[in-house]
């Protein structure tokens, strides 16, 4: 007898993305979704009126990222949390895919490789090197479509309460608990804050802010460098 493959309940976190929104829960619907949770943390432009057309919940919360996802997965009814960032848009057929990497009990989780939705070697270059190194540290980063099993999230205790890296924190807390596999399935995904601060500045930024926080740097003081380069 054939297993029952498992439902997915996607979590969008947002503040004030009314032109992106609509694409990415739109691509999210398909197949094997058991439910669109999208967490808005205060937008002041039309990101909740747009939600409310396409979701099947909107909820709000106080800003802050790891808290508008964990508030999205209390109460949630699927077997599998996915949690979406809300530039990024999943590919056909991605149920499919983490219902067959699930399929093995001793993965709890995963990710999805990455594609950039702008032009030009620079960001090949980019979202080849976030794939790779993904899979070289074991570790991702939100943008990627982080999947996990509802138990699991809880057993870990979700999100970490922390304003920056949470990310990070959670995917380093459910490898301690089991495999997670990367998938080469490919989410498409905003270049947009490349294309703001520039491409070198960017990576920079980034590459600095991890090593930081894998030496200790408080994720508050990260938050407010980060929130100054912008």
């Amino acid at each position: 007898m054939l297993k029952t493959p498992p439902t997915i309940s996607v979590i969008v976190p947002t503040l004030d993305e009314e032109r992106t929104i609509a694409a990415t829960l739109m691509a999210a619907r398909q197949p094997g979704v058991a439910e669109l949770i999208v967490v808005d943390g205060g937008s002041i432009d039309r990101t909740v009126s747009v939600a409310r057309t396409l979701a099947d919940r909107v909820l709000t919360e106080p800003p802050g990222r790891a808290r508008q996802m964990n508030a999205g997965a209390n109460g949630a009814r699927g077997d599998v949390l996915l949690f979406l960032h809300a530039d990024t848009r999943m590919p056909a057929g991605y149920t499919r895919s983490i219902a067959d990497a699930l399929a093995d009990p001793r993965t709890v989780g995963g990710r999805f490789d990455l594609r950039l939705d702008a032009d030009g070697v620079g960001y090949r270059v980019i979202e080849r090197a976030i794939s790779l190194r993904s899979r070289w540290t074991g570790v991702a980063t939100g943008d990627q479509g982080i999947f996990v099993r509802r138990a699991v999230f809880a057993r870990v205790g979700g999100y970490p309460a922390i304003p920056l890296m949470e990310d990070i924190a959670l995917y380093r807390a459910l490898n301690r608990v089991g495999r997670m596999a990367s998938l080469r399935e490919t989410v498409l995904t905003s270049a947009r804050r490349w294309q703001t601060r520039g491409i070198a500045r960017t990576v920079v930024l980034m590459w600095a802010l991890r090593v930081a926080y894998y030496v200790g740097v408080s994720p508050a003081r990260l938050a407010r460098v980060y929130a100054n380069a912008r």
